[in-house]
Parts: C-alpha cells; structure tokens; sequence
C-alpha cells in the first residue's frame, strides 16, 4: 500500500504544513505545481527531499487559482486546461530533474480533482495533457471517476486513491469541504480506517453504509491540522496490521 500527502503548498514567506516531518513518514508526495500553490524555491525544496528520502514525487496539478488554494472550481475551454496542466507538468518534471528527481505520476488537486469526477470536458484536457507530455505516465484519481476512466481508456496506467482523512458520500464520493464533518480529525480512527481500507477494502459512508474500495494508495492532506500525527499513526497501524508499505509508482 502506498501512503501519499499533498505537499510543497508553501508560497513566499506563507507556510503551508510541516512537509519536513511528513515527508518522513509517506512514500509518495503530490507535490503543488505553482498554480493552486507552490512557488519555485518550494517545488526545489520539495523534490529534493522526495530524492533524497527516496520518496515519489507526484505532480499535484490543479487550477490556477492561488488566492482560493484550487478549491474553487473554474469553467475552463479544454485548450486552457489543457495548457495549464501541460505548462505546470513540465514545470515541476523540470525541476525535479535537477535535484536527481522525477515526476512519476499525477493526481489531480482539490477543485479540479472533484470536478473531473464527472465532468467528461476537463477529465479529457487534464488526460490529454498527460498523455501529450509522456503517454506512459500514471495517473491517480478517485475510482469510477471521468478521470480514471479516460486515462485507463488512452493506455494510462491508473491506479485508484482512498482518503483516510475525508468523509465519504453513499455514491463514493467525498463530501464537499463546505459541508460539516468533511474533514475528520480523530487519529485514533483514521488509523483504523485506514487498515480497514487497506485490508477489507471498504469504508463507512456518512449515512452508514459501506462502500467497497480497492485502493492503490491512501492519502493524508498534509494542510490537515495534525496531519503529522495522523500520518505517523496511520502508517503505525497499517505496519502493525501487517501491511507493507511502498509506492505504487
């Protein structure tokens, strides 16, 4: 199982998370592009560590939205967004290539990631965008999303993502960060969700109800307050329960 975080969302002097101490305990990193957040000295610091922990640097594309964190969805033209995730992949490839790194994948981020669960539109740019820059790079996404099915259909590896640190609506999507309780904070039962992901392949929906998974990769949002903590104890558990963690990629 692949343990990955959002990171290198810092900008200038404002500072997001504590990337230091979780780059220490995940093995793949979504890093920000430089869209939604990230700057250049950020992306270089990012996937420096990545090479050096030998942890896999994933590109975090999002929307060019800096000022809502790419958390506000956008009607874009299939050649803007298009060019945007094309420009911020190259962005980050050439950076990590620099420091002895490279881009291994892509996960969407935030606005752009939920919109392309079912918006066949922007699901076709950001896929043609990958597939233009390098035909053999994966893709990570939500299961049964536009995305996932467009990438496996051009001959994208895709590999599926489950969220450790975010409730879950009955139709297997997550709940909208607007809404209460979208994002959980009890360590204690992340980690058990967590290993019940992992080893059962399922999770328990807002209403009650269980949802089949079968997750290439969990993620922990390294914005989360205490993301540190939860990151430590989901990996904890998840090695505790006998699961062996590594990069999909």
């Amino acid at each position: 199982m692949d343990l990955n975080a959002d990171l290198g969302e810092s900008f200038g002097s404002w500072t997001m998370g504590h990337d230091a101490a979780m780059f220490q305990v995940i093995t793949s990193a979504n890093v920000a592009c430089g869209f939604h957040a990230g700057d250049p000295i950020t992306m270089l610091d990012s996937c420096r560590a990545s090479f050096e922990l030998d942890v896999t640097v994933g590109a975090h594309v999002g929307y060019r939205d800096l000022a809502g964190f790419g958390r506000r969805s956008m009607d874009m033209s299939f050649d803007e967004l298009f060019g945007d995730v094309l420009y911020q992949l190259g962005a980050l490839d050439g950076v990590a290539h620099a420091v002895g790194a490279s881009v291994d994948y892509v996960k969407p981020h935030g606005a752009l990631y939920n919109r392309i669960v079912r918006d066949a539109e922007q699901a076709s740019a950001v896929v043609a965008a990958v597939n233009a820059y390098d035909p053999g790079l994966p893709i990570l996404g939500l299961p049964g999303s536009e995305l996932i099915t467009q990438a496996r259909e051009a001959g994208h590896p895709v590999f599926l993502e489950a969220f450790a640190d975010r409730a879950y609506l009955p139709d297997g999507t997550l709940v909208p960060r607007s809404q209460e309780g979208a994002v959980l904070h009890d360590v204690a039962a992340i980690a058990q969700r967590a290993v019940r992901m992992a080893l059962k392949g399922e999770v328990e929906a807002v209403d009650g109800s269980v949802l089949s998974l079968t997750p290439d990769s969990l993620c922990i949002h390294g914005d989360t307050p205490g993301a540190v903590d939860m990151a430590v104890a989901v990996r904890r558990a998840l090695e505790d329960a006998g699961v062996e963690l590594e990069s999909f990629a």
